[in-house]
């Protein structure tokens, strides 16, 4: 099961790093560039017109590992990586509709965020539904650091599972924000989940697979991504990052976990919601000299001290590896 694993990263940093030397200037050459908000940090500028969408490289590597180093468990009945793919690909569409949207009118604005709630909440309740009938998910909520199970009806449950998964995904969204950052906080995540499959054992070798996979697939992104970035993964690898990540807290059965696993995430959307909220209630006034929060230290928010994309990187991975190693203890 070791072998697997780790095959199953080094499989797929080979294939996302590989494809990434032929997408990146691909995606150069049709001018696939990125449109940077205009109201962001100004130095920000200077990324106009770096190619997106390449979260295509990751997500070409994920699916590869799933064929074939995850053959002999579909061949054994078990299919809950190729769902948490598939349920994460759809997703991935979301984004790249998304993209081609920005893309075909050469702005920062895609789909409406109606549109893209509507779709995510579709998505969710379905994969929820597919997972609890064939046996993946149950409706008992367990409680992570107590140890403790609570039974919830199933409709309270579909609601709360909706909730986070859509929620999850636009967090992940947020916090791809600067040169790296979504990837290298989402790495500690699915490392998570590869070793806690070590340490559970073969009953979950197919999701261990997919979550070592996406870890593998992330670091051959960050060969282009990492800051100066030479492609950024777009809504199409930031909504199926999300995707993943809520597709393996529920096909692990523990959904409570990422308060801690994945409290940048939490972070991020907090700081958003709370400089929307006091702006409007305030009539202008801002806690943050920017939302989300990287962007906030970005601009030497509260102490004036101007974080790096590099030193944002270092931060945002650093405390995502503590946050898996203090949520491996509560599990």
């Amino acid at each position: 099961m070791t072998i697997r694993l780790i095959l199953a990263f080094i499989i797929a940093f080979l294939v996302s790093s590989g494809i990434g030397a032929f997408l990146v200037p691909f995606l150069r050459k049709i001018k696939a560039g990125q449109a940077i908000r205009e109201d962001g940090p100004r130095w920000h500028m200077s990324k106009s017109g770096t190619p997106t969408m390449g979260g295509l490289m990751f997500i070409a590597a994920i699916a590869v590992v799933c064929l074939i180093v995850g053959f002999e468990p579909m061949m054994n009945g078990e299919y809950g990586h190729i769902f948490c793919f598939i349920f994460a690909l759809i997703f991935g569409a979301i984004g790249f509709l998304d993209d081609y949207e920005k893309l075909r009118k050469k702005q920062n604005l895609g789909l409406s965020a109606k549109s893209k709630f509507l779709l995510q909440l579709v998505a969710a309740l379905a994969f929820v539904f597919l997972m609890r009938r064939t046996g993946y998910v149950t409706t008992n909520l367990y409680i992570p650091f107590w140890n403790v199970v609570k039974p919830l009806p199933e409709a309270v449950y579909f609601i709360f599972a909706a909730f986070v998964i859509v929620g999850t995904v636009n967090s992940v969204n947020l916090t791809d924000g600067v040169d790296g950052l979504a990837a290298g906080t989402s790495i500690p995540v699915c490392l998570f989940f590869a070793v806690l499959t070590y340490v559970w054992g073969t009953e979950f070798l197919a999701l261990g697979i997919f979550a070592s996979a996406i870890a593998g697939g992330l670091l051959g992104f960050l060969v282009y991504n990492f800051n100066p970035a030479k492609v950024f993964m777009g809504d199409t690898g930031s909504l199926f990052l999300g995707g993943a990540i809520a597709a393996m807290v529920f096909a692990y059965d523990m959904p409570l976990i990422l308060i801690v696993l994945g409290l940048m995430y939490i972070i991020e959307t907090l700081s958003d919601i709370i400089q929307v909220t006091y702006f409007k209630l305030s009539h202008g006034k801002r806690i943050f000299k920017m939302a989300p929060f990287h962007h906030h230290l970005e601009m030497g928010g509260w102490t004036g001290k101007k974080w790096t994309e590099r030193e944002l990187f270092v931060l945002y991975f650093s405390i995502s590896l503590i946050c898996a190693v203090i949520s491996f203890v509560g599990v």
